[in-house]
């Protein structure tokens, strides 16, 4: 990457803010700006503030002290004079110069060494002598240590001066029916905006191609799946639905019903099904799914459901085969524990691959090369986004067909997530929970309240129930930032040696091989174990119901949707449950969300304040594997936008001579998506 003022040593620092092209520099959009339209005489200075000063500069000394090189100088105008303070930028007396103009934007701050100082230099620029300022609208960059705002400013600027005008990639149409700035005029505008009305311009302009790409995108993968070739159309449910229905011991909630004639719907038309059940912890989007499993055997086909760990599939596959079996249904389970022995391995293969078993139930061991269905009519994914787009359609290419795709997730996902994240998949929502679920009581408590906490524990456990104690790490952190936090290796001998001595405890965390985590998991769900003490291992699907209280250290080291997910694994039995959480964090932050989940057991309203509170990127990184990042547009904020995007995606891909003729189209369309757009557009 050439670009004027990056040499080698800017270059590598650079790329820790993940720039390693032209293009990456062009889209390191600006975090925030600062309004500096205002010139400040020195005079008229005061500690605390950020100011734009103009004058000249004298006086300039350097000094080391610790290998930190300090560089001092005076700056003069008519009104008086100020010093300046840069650290470790020794590049910059070869460039200062007694009796330079200089236009200096920084904060001012008092200290005994040098008085009234502007010590905190965001940037300057050097003028000529009659040379008037450029004042207005500043951007403030994501930067490190290595890469100053000035350094940075610098480089776009030239990268911004040397390049030709960008290619439009919209139609003219689009731009006129949308009332857009031309994509040229918005990159250059995003980062020296002229006034606050050509920011919002740009801004928007910017945002709108991000979601517009992305909902191009899904919409192509959607009518992939229902061009390339045709679904499995189901047969009318059956006897076997219908004694399925009669064996479980409870009776279907209205959203469940609803969400299963949807997904009947689905299976019966002759286009594949691509639909995402969000339901809350507890909700039973697993029956839904295994009735949907049913309506695929009765039609003479297999089903494959995918689980995220291999104690839910266990915990599945017991689950499935205690109400199946009498019907006659074979179920099989696909897990690392059979996979390595080499015959049981072979056996399994060759009964699915013969359709010997109608419900495979497995992890990632699903999509290994080797396992090939008979004819493979239904994929259930749970949790989701632990999965991503890439390896669900790994499972979909072993069948001849298309089968059908049902992903359930319990983390509940705002409406403007499930647009840009699922934007591919029918959304069904199950919000009411099956009768006789209790909810579940949540406090918050400090440190101090510790040895309460765990009397109370103590207490529920020698009245007959079990109890979690979940931990943010395995053992004690090198890191200074964590290094205050008791790991669950410490927390469990803390416990197991004191208050619960005489009480059967057992530590769990994802660094143990899964043979010995499964036989923890087995003795604690047999009610062997009475106190787990765990790291976020339990957090997917564990079911014990006879586990009535949760007690989660550090809780601030966990976002909302976690604890949320974690206090779901309680409250499954008829005793009253309680999630307890331990925190001595002074941040207003944690204790925002701390306070949340203390008043709602709602996850969808959690999911809302979670989004909030840590910002679209962190939850949109983590839901979809294999989408574009969002660089400008905030699917929270932009709501508007995001509507309209989807709206002109809609239109614009249903003609195919809009993606054949418009070039840069196509070419931002393969830069976002990569392999899977030249797949998608490939036929």
């Amino acid at each position: 990457m050439y670009v004027k003022g990056v040499g080698e040593r800017r270059a590598i620092a650079l790329e820790k803010l993940n720039i390693h092209t032209k293009y990456d520099l062009l889209t390191h959009y600006p975090r925030t700006y600062e309004n500096y339209s205002n010139l400040t005489k020195i005079n008229d200075v005061f500690a605390g503030e950020t100011v734009l000063v103009v004058g000249r500069i004298y006086n300039i000394t350097s000094r080391e002290v610790r290998g930190l090189t300090i560089i001092n100088a005076t700056l003069e105008d008519e009104t008086g004079a100020i010093r300046l303070t840069w650290f470790n930028q020794k590049y910059l007396l070869t460039k200062l110069h007694s009796g330079m103009r200089l236009l200096i934007i920084g904060k001012a701050k008092y200290d005994s060494w040098n008085g009234l100082a502007i010590s905190q230099i965001q940037s300057f620029t050097i003028l000529e002598q009659d040379e008037e300022p450029e004042l207005g609208i500043t951007p403030i960059y994501p930067s490190t240590a290595a890469i100053s705002q000035q350094v940075l400013r610098t480089a776009i600027k030239n990268l911004l001066a040397s390049m030709p005008p960008l290619k439009e990639i919209l139609p003219q149409e689009l731009l006129s029916a949308q009332k857009l700035m031309p994509l040229d005029s918005a990159m250059r505008a995003i980062h020296f905006p002229r006034d606050a009305f050509e920011l919002d311009m740009a801004r928007r302009r910017l945002a709108f191609d991000e979601l517009f790409l992305i909902q191009c995108g899904l919409m192509l993968i959607k009518r992939q799946t229902q061009d390339e070739r045709l679904g499995i159309s189901h047969k009318k449910n059956g006897a076997l639905i219908k004694a399925a229905l009669a064996k479980l011991p409870f009776e279907l909630t209205g959203d469940q019903k609803k969400v299963f004639r949807a997904v009947v719907k689905d299976m019966e038309s002759k286009l594949p099904m691509r639909r995402l059940i969000q339901g809350d912890v507890g909700s039973g989007k697993t029956v839904v799914a295994l009735l949907a499993l049913l309506k695929t055997v009765e039609s003479g086909w297999q089903g494959a459901f995918m689980a995220p760990t291999e104690i839910l599939a266990i915990q599945h596959y017991e689950k499935f085969s205690a109400l199946l079996t009498d019907l006659g249904v074979r179920v099989g389970l696909l897990s690392a524990k059979i996979t390595r022995s080499k015959k049981l391995k072979e056996e399994l293969y060759e009964k699915i691959s013969s359709h010997e078993l109608d419900i495979v139930i497995g992890t990632h061991a699903l999509i290994q090369e080797g396992v090939n269905f008979a004819r493979l009519g239904l994929v259930v994914t749970d949790e989701q986004h632990r999965f991503g787009v890439n390896q669900r359609s790994t499972l979909e290419k072993k069948s001849d067909v298309l089968p059908d795709m049902l992903v359930m997730t319990a983390t509940p996902i705002p409406r403007t997530m499930t647009l840009t994240v699922y934007g591919d998949l029918d959304v069904s929502l199950i919000k009411e929970l099956p009768p006789g679920r209790k909810p579940i009581k949540t406090e918050a408590k400090s440190l101090r309240s510790r040895n309460k906490v765990y009397e109370f524990v103590r207490a529920e456990i020698l009245a007959g129930r079990q109890a979690y104690v979940v931990c943010p790490l395995i053992e004690r952190s090198e890191s200074e930032r964590l290094a205050d936090i008791e790991p669950a290796e410490e927390i469990f001998d803390m416990l197991s040696n004191g208050i619960f001595h005489d009480i059967p405890c057992a530590l769990l965390h994802g660094k143990m091989r899964p043979r010995d985590k499964d036989e923890i998991m087995e003795k604690f769900r047999d009610g062997e174990t009475k106190l787990l003490v765990s790291t976020t291992v339990i957090e997917v699907g564990v079911d014990v119901p006879n586990a009535s209280v949760m007690v989660v250290e550090h809780a601030e080291r966990f976002g909302l949707a976690q604890l949320h997910q974690l206090r779901g694994r309680v409250g499954r039995g008829a005793a009253k449950s309680y999630c307890i959480l331990i925190s001595d964090s002074k941040a207003n932050v944690a204790k925002a969300r701390l306070e949340i989940l203390e008043k709602t057991n709602d996850g969808f309203k959690l999911a809302e304040e979670d989004l909030k509170l840590r910002g679209p990127g962190q939850f949109f990184g983590e839901a979809q594997h294999g989408l574009p990042d969002l660089k400008i547009a905030d699917v929270f904020r932009d709501v508007e936008i995001l509507l309209q995007a989807r709206d002109a995606a809609e239109k614009f891909i249903t003609d195919d001579d809009n993606l054949k003729y418009f070039a840069s189209l196509r070419e931002n369309l393969a830069l976002a998506y990569g392999d899977k757009f030249s797949q998608i557009t490939a036929n």
